[in-house]
């Protein structure tokens, strides 16, 4: 069964390993390998995040295994303190059982509960199954971000997504 719950300082090296297997799918900001983590800084990130009430490292657990992570970040200047960016990675052993909707039910409420007004991401328009699980789960294409990215000699357009809670 799949437990979702905020991240700790000691599940710092999990994710980073996560992390990497999420960026080696090619969805992500990041190439394969370009980014070096270290679990003592990811570590760090995580307490900086949880200071405040409105940020936070969520993670999907199976038998202390995680699986994926949703991080969501508040920011504190008054004007845009209702909001917080988002961003999501499932290893790629548990894509497609439930992970992403999980974790976003799960992040849905808590914001909720912290009176967050505001969720928003952005995503690879041609990552059709984050596209998809995102509109699932109540997130609307605001617009594109054209040329956004430069994957594979490419320029590539990205959703920018949100949703009001």
């Amino acid at each position: 069964m799949i437990k979702i719950r905020k991240a700790e300082n000691r599940d710092a090296e999990q994710i980073v390993q996560v992390i990497k297997n999420a960026e080696d799918s090619g969805y992500m900001m990041f190439n394969p390998g370009e980014r070096q983590i270290s679990p003592e800084s990811f570590a760090k990130f995580i307490d900086v995040l949880s200071a405040n009430e409105k940020s936070g490292v969520f993670i999907a657990c199976e038998e202390h295994q995680v699986l994926g992570y949703l991080i969501v970040q508040n920011e504190n200047p008054r004007r845009i303190s209702h909001r917080a960016y988002t961003v999501m990675g499932v290893h790629s052993d548990s894509r497609g059982k439930g992970v992403g909707k999980a974790m976003f039910s799960h992040v849905i409420a808590w914001a909720k509960s912290v009176d967050l007004h505001r969720l928003e991401l952005t995503v690879i328009a041609e990552n059709a199954s984050a596209v998809t699980l995102y509109q699932k789960m109540g997130f609307e294409i605001e617009g594109v971000k054209r040329d956004s990215l430069f994957i594979n000699d490419d320029y590539v357009d990205e959703y920018y997504m949100a949703k009001l809670l």
